[in-house]
């Protein structure tokens, strides 16, 4: 899988300054004064504290703080935390709201709205695959029933790390899998308690502030 993105905003020198939340050492933008006003898809910040424990215990890179490669990891897995759980654009600290863009495997560009609308499984999982390739159908899905669908399957969650960043801002392209156990039913397809992984590869264009 290949995604492009442009218009992600919110680094800093060496892209270092990613407020990381108290609650969460990984993600930003949870908690704090910038989200006093935040509109919480579920009334407040989420809790990634099982996920976290997945990503903990069975990734492949452990990037040192104010490494470039964990740097990009923070930053997307905050991107991937404010396009789930934040209902208003404006509110987010990623991203530019007019000029971000997503595009998945050469596939029509995604405006931040139109991302926020169909939610991070449905954006990254178009497919005009057919038969066993085709199994997921975003276009079949909503914002809710995409995350219901893999709450379902990967219920001890479904992480996610960067494996290599290349070149470094503006443009930056990076590695990254995603993998959980399959814990739960999937499409109708039983558990399988299988671990499963997902490569890909990703190009984003972001803004660099220096403070």
């Amino acid at each position: 899988m290949a995604s492009s993105t442009e218009g992600v905003s919110g680094a800093v020198e060496a892209m270092h300054g990613l407020q990381l939340s108290n609650e969460d050492p990984y993600r930003s933008h949870m908690t704090g004064e910038g989200e006093k006003d935040t509109a919480w898809r579920h009334g407040g910040p989420p809790s990634y504290h099982v996920v976290n424990s997945l990503f903990e215990q069975t990734r492949t890179q452990e990037w040192c703080k104010g490494s470039l490669e964990r740097v990009v990891q923070d930053l997307v897995k905050t991107w991937e935390m404010e396009l789930s759980h934040k209902t208003k654009l404006e509110d987010f600290k990623t991203l530019h709201p007019q000029k971000f863009r997503f595009s998945v495997n050469g596939g029509p560009w995604l405006t931040g709205q139109e991302t926020l609308k169909v939610g991070s499984y449905n954006a990254l999982l178009q497919t005009k695959l057919e038969g066993e390739h085709g199994a997921y159908k975003a276009s079949q899905e909503t914002f809710e029933s995409s995350h219901d669908v893999f709450r379902a399957a990967f219920p001890g969650g479904f992480a996610w790390e960067v494996l290599e960043v290349y070149p470094g801002p503006p443009t930056v392209a990076f590695k990254w899998r995603h993998w959980g156990v399959m814990e739960g039913p999937f499409k109708g397809h039983p558990p399988s308690h299988d671990t499963i992984n997902s490569i890909g590869t990703c190009i984003a264009k972001v803004k660099v502030i220096r403070l």
